[in-house]
């Protein structure tokens, strides 16, 4: 059903638009597999331990994301009983860039665009890395806001703050799309907007926030805009 009420959404990227999480695991294994490991565990588990020494460190003082990148990867490298290598965070800096749009995400994100919806991204990473894959998106956003604009990363609230004031509209007329809940959903709630979780997995949540909408794809939102749902990605789409 649409919802009229809805002006701007913003979006988590990495892992809401872009499958962060195959891009991380298939890294992690490799790395692996580049250093001879043969009893390595699935590149899952392998990436959920780098995301926890990750989030702690985005917690933290701010740096710059690659750095971000590089010190939670030789973390997790000694947590692994290995060198660390620096040319190993400038890999992973590079793999990011490259990281894909899930299949639902482009179709979706036109759909929604269509409507109406004023289209905006909200993401903890560099200026540098995000460029490149607004390039894989091949959609048109509205605004892009990252954690170098604001000195800070989610889920503490300068981000969204920064966005709600670019995009001008009430937070209740504002919806955050987002797969990272502990990122996002509760200091988006905090701020009175409104939340969906992309839950693609069907996990239990790990917070005590109840999103408004919980989707397993972006497909939710489009129909929530009132377009007509699922339809094959059909190649890129011309700016209105």
């Amino acid at each position: 059903m649409a919802d009229p009420g809805i002006r701007a959404a913003t979006f988590d990227c990495y892992g809401t638009l872009v499958d962060w999480e195959g891009g991380a695991a298939g890294f992690l294994y490799g790395l692996g597999l580049a250093r001879g490991v043969a009893d390595q565990r699935p590149g899952q588990h392998l990436r959920d331990r780098w995301e926890e020494i990750q989030f702690d460190l985005v917690r933290g003082p701010y740096r710059p994301y690659r750095e971000i990148l590089a010190e939670s990867l030789r973390l997790w490298e000694e947590e692994q009983g290995w060198t660390w290598d620096p040319a190993d965070g400038e890999a992973l800096v590079r793999s990011m860039r490259s990281w894909q749009p899930f299949p639902d995400t482009r179709p979706a994100l036109r759909q929604t665009r269509a409507a109406g919806v004023r289209l905006v991204i909200v993401s903890n990473t560099d200026r540098d890395i995000i460029e490149h894959t607004l390039r894989h998106l091949e959609v048109p956003f509205d605004d892009v806001v990252v954690a170098e604009d604001c000195g800070a990363y989610k889920p503490a609230e300068p981000m969204f703050r920064r966005a709600l004031e670019r995009i001008g509209e009430p937070p209740d007329r504002v919806l955050h799309v987002a797969f990272g809940f502990r990122y996002d959903i509760g200091p988006a709630q905090r701020l009175g907007i409104r939340t969906a979780w992309v839950n693609r997995h069907v996990e239990a949540a790990p917070g005590p926030e109840r999103p408004d909408h919980v989707w397993r794809d972006l497909w939710g939102l489009a129909e929530l805009a009132g377009g007509r749902g699922p339809v094959p990605d059909n190649g890129p789409v011309t700016t209105r």
